[in-house]
């Protein structure tokens, strides 16, 4: 079969989503991603629109691309005037990419009610523009705006806009269900209609107001469409544009459509957090295939029979899209959970090790406020605690906390500590900028002599949830510490009403894992 051309419109279509913003060296940094990752077009922005944008096409000029054209975008030409005249199109061609695409009225709607001319009017600018950017040398991809409505609304004319793209020299015209509120079947007919009347290479642009992006852009392909336009991770106004990452994994491994070079799907999941990272978004776990979440496995039966058979209740191996297989372990656990991460953290679970007694203390202790889900050292740690020779490599006697206001210093907060390590007992104390500070300062200083790599430990992260909110300030408290070092990261977990209780049961759940597993 032939191939499926990807069309990333993530940095121009894509930043048009609320909160979703790229600076210039951004979109540089992401389109470098995107050529490795092997798409065929990648639509830089709308060439004078914004600084950004003219910064993007013009680095853009200066780089060599493996495998993806760059595109510009902008639409058809004024009313009432023509191309050679018209800032936008001049502005196209400024930009010097080897694509332009153009996008223009399809829906009646918009000709008389939006653009205010006359439907021959709006047929006239399509043809001329293509034609007069074609003369200058440029592939023109054609964005037939609103296609779907404007299909629904009046059939003939819709094909006439079409048949006016590919006169004035469009190499693909693209159906656009601007909207997103196109059902699959309404696309599905629409499709097959279209294209037993123009008989010319099309694209499918779909959004997803509707929820059937991806599957009204699959839809399409199986109607013949050679392009699928839309962005990484789905990004866009609105409610989003068609989520590529979706699209390109059901493509290949799902269709048998090859749309990306040979190992570009196994590059997914990791583009998909990169742009997340550049643009400064919290990632939705929870996306299919590249989500952290897409092949988390929470309950136990399922756990079980994935011990047996990874395919049990697995669609894809997850290593093909660059994801990995996750046990979660929570209240709704078995013992298939516990053994898979006492595995995955390196934790030896023999027959002496009660399993069945830590999973009830888990199901006990999220029962009170506690959660293990992103909590998974805490879970190592109570395992490791159960093997025989299990011994703890400091114990608490006791800690005082401080908080103080004073005149000229302001908020400061003084912890003290005393813990046994072997035979001795260690008593030191420490000042932070807050309690929790103060307390993991302390304990590092009484541990320090006696476990010199807990100088490489650093607090990356601290959240605190209230539970039960409507209890005011005798709720119980949730806290959450991630923790790094050289190497890697690590999640513990505390909960009390008293929030220091949380944090220290958290800290130390944290300090002991850093010690005795993650080497």
């Amino acid at each position: 079969m032939s191939l499926i051309q990807i069309y990333d419109t993530t940095l121009r279509d894509g930043t048009q989503s609320e909160g979703f913003t790229l600076s210039g060296y951004d979109k540089i940094r992401v389109a470098r991603r995107l050529d490795d990752l092997g798409v065929a077009f990648i639509e830089g922005g709308w060439p004078g629109s914004n600084p950004k944008d003219a910064e993007f096409f013009e680095r853009a000029r200066e780089m060599e691309w493996q495998n993806a054209l760059i595109a510009a975008f902008g639409s058809t030409c004024r009313v009432k005037g023509g191309p050679e005249d018209d800032a936008n199109i001049q502005a196209l061609i400024d930009a010097r990419t080897p694509v332009c695409t153009l996008f223009g009225k399809t829906w009646t709607l918009h000709v008389t009610d939006v653009l205010l001319t006359t439907l021959d009017d709006n047929l006239r600018i399509i043809e001329q523009s293509i034609a007069y950017l074609r003369a200058a040398g440029r592939r023109i991809i054609y964005d037939a705006e609103h296609f779907f409505d404007g299909y629904k609304a009046d059939p003939s004319y819709a094909l006439e806009t079409l048949q006016a793209a590919i006169r004035g020299g469009a190499e693909t015209v693209v159906l656009c269900d601007t909207n997103g509120g196109s059902l699959p079947w309404e696309v599905e007919h629409i499709v097959r209609e279209m294209n037993a009347a123009i008989r010319h290479p099309f694209g499918i642009h779909t959004h997803n107001d509707g929820e059937c992006a991806v599957i009204n852009a699959l839809l399409a392909v199986r109607g013949g469409a050679i392009q699928v336009q839309g962005t990484i991770n789905g990004v866009g106004e609105r409610c989003g544009n068609a989520n590529l990452c979706s699209i390109m994994a059901n493509l290949e491994l799902k269709m048998g459509r090859r749309c990306l070079p040979d190992g570009g799907l196994e590059k997914l999941s990791e583009l998909s957090h990169f742009i997340d990272e550049v643009a400064n978004v919290t990632p939705n776990d929870h996306l299919p295939y590249v989500g952290k979440s897409a092949f988390a496995h929470k309950g136990g039966v399922h756990v079980a029979a994935m011990r047996r058979c990874e395919q049990s209740y697995q669609h894809i191996e997850p290593e093909r899209v660059g994801n990995k297989m996750r046990v979660v372990v929570s209240a709704l656990s078995g013992r298939a959970n516990l053994i898979s991460k006492a595995e995955e953290h390196g934790v030896a679970v023999s027959d002496a090790v009660d399993v069945a007694g830590v999973l009830k203390d888990v199901k006990e202790l999220e029962a009170r406020g506690f959660s293990f889900e992103a909590a998974e050292a805490s879970v190592a740690m109570m395992l490791k605690r159960q093997q025989p020779d299990y011994q703890p490599l400091f114990e608490l006697i006791d800690f005082l906390v401080n908080v103080e206001h004073r005149q000229g210093r302001g908020i400061f907060a003084e912890a003290m500590v005393k813990v046994k390590v072997g035979d001795e007992v260690l008593h030191t104390a420490a000042e932070g900028n807050g309690p929790v500070n103060a307390l993991d300062l302390a304990l590092r200083k009484a541990l320090l002599g006696h476990y010199p790599q807990i100088a490489t430990f650093t607090l990356a992260d601290y959240k605190v949830r209230i539970l039960d909110g409507q209890d005011g300030t005798e709720a119980i408290t949730r806290v959450l510490i991630d923790t790094r070092n050289t190497t890697r990261m690590w999640s513990t977990v505390g909960a009390s009403a008293n929030i220091i209780e949380a944090s220290w049961q958290a800290l130390v759940d944290a300090v002991e894992y850093g010690l005795s597993v993650a080497h």
